[in-house]
């Protein structure tokens, strides 16, 4: 199935859950990482759940704190 990564298209296996996606994308410090599909945020608790459908659009967000 096709799905866009970073706005990348990508071919994936069917089922693939955003788990599963965040591993074989190599996400640096995953325990961080937001994630959006289709612009809307996903909580992560349902990371091992949700599973991607074709067409969807992910992205992965860090998020930064700091400054004065």
């Amino acid at each position: 199935m096709k799905i866009t990564v970073a706005g990348e298209k990508k071919e994936v296996a069917e089922n693939l859950t955003v788990a599963q996606l965040i591993e074989q994308e190599n996400v640096e410090t995953p325990q961080y990482v937001t994630v959006s599909i289709n612009e809307e945020f996903l909580e992560s608790g349902t990371f091992d759940t949700h599973v991607l459908k074709e067409g969807d659009e992910v992205e992965f967000l860090y998020f930064m704190g700091g400054g004065r």
